[in-house]
């Protein structure tokens, strides 16, 4: 990056580093990532549901992939910015950071019980069973404990500076067993289908099914979005409610 847009980048990250700026900001764009998830997600559901042709071996269960496959994928991709949040709390204190972590933690739980359930709902008539314990499986249900841990960790230490810090150190213990999610399939013999979107040169999955799946995972990115920023607006009230900013914004309601 040009050294003539480095200082700028950092001053501007600085700037919305604050809890006082954050907030407004925020809200201003919850209303047009709200409407954009409605959009992707209406879409999504229209193209999955609809237009894509039932797969030639899956029939039409083939439909459940259309969430769970997105929801496995937010899984993890919020369990990355997870640990990269707490990185920066660790490093260099910032709140936001340590807010952004802990606002992460429910919505993340949630997409990965939703793949869990929704693996299952498809498993039962592509594998004939609910559950194995399959290598991928097997770390995704870790990776749900690893959110519960970091949730029930944080609610077991009062003072929110410390359990920041305790939580940041568990998420980045925790950030191992994204590469085993993602490359269990490559490591050892389980009953999932290697990749087939994201694998390197073209991907081997029909473009009719394609679509509509990349589409949903663009609903799935928007909603996390627009939830985290609603609860990191939440959170920054609760902490600051002792600042002169924070009571200004509750005079003028």
């Amino acid at each position: 990056m040009s050294p003539y847009l480095v200082r700028p980048t950092v001053l501007a990250m600085h700037k919305y580093a604050s809890p006082k700026i954050f907030y407004p900001f925020a809200g201003k764009l919850i209303p047009w990532l709200a409407a954009l998830t409605a959009v992707l997600m209406v879409t999504g559901l229209y193209l999955g549901l609809f237009v894509a042709p039932p797969d030639y071996q899956q029939g039409e269960s083939v439909r459940i992939m259309f969430v769970h496959v997105p929801a496995a994928w937010m899984s993890m991709f919020i369990y990355i910015v997870m640990a990269a949040a707490g990185t920066l709390a660790l490093t260099w204190q910032v709140k936001l950071a340590e807010v952004l972590a802990s606002a992460c933690a429910p919505i993340g739980a949630s997409f990965t019980l939703l793949a869990l359930i929704s693996g299952s709902l498809w498993g039962k008539p592509m594998w004939g069973t609910w559950w194995a314990w399959d290598a991928r499986l097997t770390s995704e249900l870790i990776l749900l404990f690893l959110y519960f841990g970091f949730m029930a960790l944080q609610a077991s230490i009062e003072d929110p500076r410390r359990a920041a810090r305790a939580c940041a150190i568990l998420a980045l213990v925790g950030v191992v067993n994204i590469p085993i999610i993602h490359f269990s399939v490559e490591w050892w013999n389980t009953l999932h289908q290697p990749a087939s979107v994201t694998r390197m040169g073209k991907p081997t999955i029909h473009i009719d099914i394609l679509i509509p799946l990349l589409v949903m995972m663009g609903a799935f990115k928007s909603f996390f979005f627009t939830t985290v920023l609603m609860r990191m607006r939440n959170e920054l009230l609760e902490r600051e409610r002792e600042t002169q900013w924070v009571n200004e914004i509750v005079d003028r309601q």
